[in-house]
């Protein structure tokens, strides 16, 4: 299937994992196949913000700092141990700082003059935990929890002149507005200082990877009239590290913390997983007589093994389904892909265009057969690896005749002759007919 975007002809036959910084040039991947599928609950995070959801406690506090509501517009003084919830809008005073302890087991240290909002926030151990951090003015220390391990496309930072991904990360976003510029006699714009891990500064498609010791710089966006200064407003590393930069209050404890933030975060993420979910019973034992859920990955993808409703592992299902598309993508087979697939399947990419927006592609199974066949013959060096996956019942679990499957999936290789990775969140809902799991809805969504 092919489309035309701003002058060019791209290829849609693909699995649709693709970076922020990924054109639609690139979208000729062999995952195409599985570009069938991604989380639906990556699209509907893009709302308005739930104000219900706790995004942090204070941690350490001094000094005045707010908390102004989105939908009432009620300001509140932030007290230690107060919660801090997504869409509320925090602000420093001139001598305030905070840490704010988040529920994915990470830090952000609000400095003085500081302004940011929380605009998205899940910490719930699964693949699609994400967080969004508006920073309008002023400077924070971000030191990441579970989510910057198990889905750094997930953590951003966004500011007016840039997005900041992270590498699990210790780092110093600062914004600094037009007037504090002058008084402080620096560039209006984003700075990211990385004290440990990496992070990424991207604008307008074009990305910088930035080292502990280091710091990217954005300017402030400004009216551009002529290409050649659009240079000016890609990200660039500085010399030397800028003087307003200096540690806060609570540096410190937060230069102990961040030595074993990995290991915490690992060992919350673990505890958040092992709990149960509010309303479950406890888990029943499974039999002993139970077979395994399909075949070894070797295997031919229709032929899954008989399935006890009593041992209904949704998460194994899916982990053996995907393990499935995932070698035949691999062998570059399209017919065994393709026969993972309904007939009837239901298949939505959402592609992230050259202005930054979604757009929607629909597929039937026969456009994305054709698109598979021509996207894996064009793959070289390809890799793949999902850090996470999960399954949950879609029905009745006793029956296990329907699992909705959910994983983050990265990739990476050569496609006519250019080096790509892609990274995704995926959702497939898998129904078993005549005795083999088979999807019958898929969507991907660009990270």
């Amino acid at each position: 299937m092919l489309w035309d975007d701003t002058s060019a002809t791209k290829t849609l036959g693909m699995r649709l994992n693709m970076a922020p910084t990924t054109r639609f040039a690139t979208f000729g991947t062999a995952r195409a196949l599985a570009a069938c599928a991604l989380f639906v609950a990556c699209v509907s995070a893009q709302g308005a913000p739930d104000e219900a959801v706790q995004f942090a406690t204070v941690w350490r506090i001094r000094g005045d700092i707010t908390a102004a509501s989105a939908s009432s517009g009620v300001t509140r003084p932030l007290r230690d141990g107060d919660a801090v919830r997504v869409g509320e809008r925090v602000r420093a005073g001139p001598a305030g700082e905070a840490v704010l302890k988040t529920g994915d087991a990470g830090y952000v240290a609000v400095r003085p003059g500081a302004e940011f909002i929380p605009e998205r926030f899940a910490a719930e151990g699964k693949p699609s935990d994400n967080v969004t951090l508006r920073l309008i003015s002023g400077g924070l220390r971000v030191i990441t929890g579970w989510i910057g391990q198990i889905n750094r496309a997930g953590h951003r930072v966004v500011t007016s002149s840039a997005t900041i991904g992270v590498r699990g990360t210790d780092h110093e976003p600062y914004v600094i507005s037009a007037e504090l510029a002058a008084n402080l006699s620096q560039r209006a714009g984003t700075y990211d200082k990385v004290n440990r891990g990496g992070t990424t500064m991207e604008v307008d498609g074009k990305s910088l990877d930035i080292e502990p010791g280091k710091v990217g710089f954005v300017r402030a966006t400004k009216p551009v009239k002529t290409r050649a200064l659009m240079t000016l407003l890609l990200p660039v590393l500085l010399d030397k590290v800028p003087d307003f930069y200096v540690p806060g209050q609570f540096d410190a404890e937060l230069d102990r913390l961040t030595q074993e933030a990995d290991a915490e975060s690992e060992r919350r993420l673990e505890e958040r997983r092992k709990a149960p979910p509010p309303s479950s019973a406890a888990p029943k034992a499974a039999s002993p007589a139970a077979t395994p859920v399909a075949a070894p990955a070797a295997a031919p993808p229709t032929t899954a093994a008989p399935l006890s409703p009593a041992a209904c592992d949704a998460t194994d299902i899916g982990r053996a389904w995907l393990r499935q598309l995932d070698d035949a993508i691999v062998r570059r087979d399209a017919e065994s892909i393709v026969a993972l697939f309904a007939e009837d399947v239901a298949v939505k990419a959402n592609i992230r265009g050259g202005d930054g927006a979604l757009k929607t592609v629909e597929l039937s199974r026969d456009e994305l057969a054709q698109s598979t066949v021509d996207a894996v013959s064009r793959l070289k060096n390809y890799k793949q690896r999902r850090p996470a996956i999960e399954g949950r019942p879609a029905g009745d679990a006793s029956a296990c005749a329907r699992i909705a499957v959910r994983s983050v999936s990265i990739e990476q290789g050569k496609q006519a002759g250019k080096p790509y990775r892609f990274e995704s969140l995926e959702e497939y809902v898998l129904e078993r007919r005549d005795g083999k799991w088979l999807a019958i809805k898929a969507e991907t969504t660009q990270r």
